[in-house]
């Protein structure tokens, strides 16, 4: 497999200005359960001032994912959860990591 390359970056946040009314930059130490092979798992993290219909925008480990697949969206007012699946054939505990996110509202 080739290796993928940036053709062009750039940083900054003008591009998003207009777009959204309030962002969080949250950063939190997330310690997860193990997961079986095939189940998921779900935390969550308080944000004081989310809504539903807030969006999260992204968000990384301080670790490796070990193949496993997460989502993370805002489930209640000053909630946003994520929930863990793992479609390998083991069950695969992450060590405790820093967790980073952005949830932003739009304008509307």
């Amino acid at each position: 497999m080739a290796a993928a390359s940036a053709i062009s970056s750039r940083r900054g946040n003008d591009q998003f200005r207009g777009l959204f009314t309030d962002t969080w930059d949250v950063s939190c130490t997330l310690d997860a359960g193990a997961v079986s092979a095939g189940a998921t798992d779900t935390d969550t993290v308080t944000v004081p001032g989310v809504a539903l219909g807030d969006m999260v925008l992204g968000f990384s480990f301080g670790v490796s994912e070990a193949g496993l697949v997460k989502r993370a969206y805002v489930s209640a007012a000053n909630t946003v959860t994520i929930v863990t699946y793992n479609p390998t054939a083991g069950s695969v505990n992450l060590a405790s990591t820093t967790l980073q996110f952005i949830v932003a509202r739009a304008v509307l």
